[in-house]
């Protein structure tokens, strides 16, 4: 193949390769913003998942409290045990108001939160009966309403509930784990075929950049050396005209005057001519001589 068809290829290899591999290299910067970007999403839901995993657990834990000092109280009649449900009863409504906020966007489930509210309402409800017939002296009437089993069929209910929402809670947390390691798994596969791509276009640039850097040079360094040949073929030239030229001619346009001067009269009028014709020939070499090397016109000798 011809070297300028080859430098061709080369200058179209540039032209495309390099808007090529910035091309590549945009979509990996935009793979890895995407990916960010869902990973967030996804770790943001798992949090979510887990705040409500401990909002139920929260709530679970504050009507256990109330039941335990409601007992304790029906038992022995000492105030001290009433403290831990004063203390649960005031925190059990702020963790339902959390536990409503982290189910906003789920219907379903606030569903079953609300009925999880009315339980635990009820729950209470029936605690603040038997806590005020004991604090009146009822001791056998509140161990009467704890036997009818009441307050057991809502904690019952209430754990199923709570169980439930547990449940579906740990199974978003188990999709939400999955998708994310699949979602890893695509990245870095897609990431590392583009990367490779990237590495190889690359490469091939460079080494291609070199190549063509080299043979640049290799051109430069010819045309030098062409330059140098004519450059000494031209100062040869200039001397020549400078030297044996100039005195040629010199020697030519002398003869011609010397014969037109000594022989002139004698010639014919066609030798006169001749004559002529050569002196203006001379003086007309010697002046494209003059240009050829540069030097100022004169009359020639």
């Amino acid at each position: 193949m011809p070297e300028g068809e080859q430098s061709m290829i080369r200058k179209l290899a540039l032209q495309i390769g390099i808007p090529t591999l910035l091309a590549l290299m945009a979509w990996n910067a935009y793979l890895a913003v995407s990916h960010l970007n869902r990973m967030q999403k996804i770790t943001a839901l798992t949090m979510e998942s887990s705040a409500i995993q401990a909002e139920l657990a929260a709530v679970l834990k504050d009507l256990t409290d109330m039941e335990s000092g409601q007992r304790g109280f029906l038992l022995t009649g000492d105030d001290t045990y009433l403290q831990p449900y004063s203390e649960a009863k005031g925190r059990v409504e702020t963790n339902f108001v959390a536990l409503r906020a982290g189910l906003t966007n789920r219907r379903d489930e606030q569903s079953l939160v609300s009925q999880l509210a009315s339980l635990a309402s009820g729950k209470q409800a029936e605690m603040e009966r038997t806590i005020g017939l004991r604090q009146r002296g009822y001791r056998l009437r509140s161990f009467r309403l704890v036997d009818t089993n009441e307050g057991k069929d809502y904690m019952d209910k209430i754990r199923s509930i709570v169980s439930s929402l547990a449940s579906s809670e740990s199974g978003n947390f188990v999709r939400l784990d999955n998708e994310k390691s699949a979602t890893l798994k695509k990245f870095l596969g897609i990431s590392i075929a583009s990367s490779s791509a990237t590495l190889l276009i690359a490469a091939c640039l460079f080494g291609l950049m070199r190549r063509h850097g080299r043979l640049l040079e290799e051109e430069a360094a010819q045309s030098r050396d062409e330059l140098a040949v004519r450059d000494f073929q031209l100062q040869r030239l200039t001397s020549a005209l400078s030297g044996q030229a100039r005195s040629d001619i010199t020697a030519i346009n002398t003869i011609s005057g010397l014969l037109l001067d000594n022989y002139g009269a004698f010639l014919p009028r066609q030798g006169h001519e001749y004559a002529e014709q050569m002196k203006e020939a001379a003086a007309q070499i010697e002046r494209l001589r003059q240009d050829l090397i540069g030097a100022p016109h004169s009359e020639a000798a």
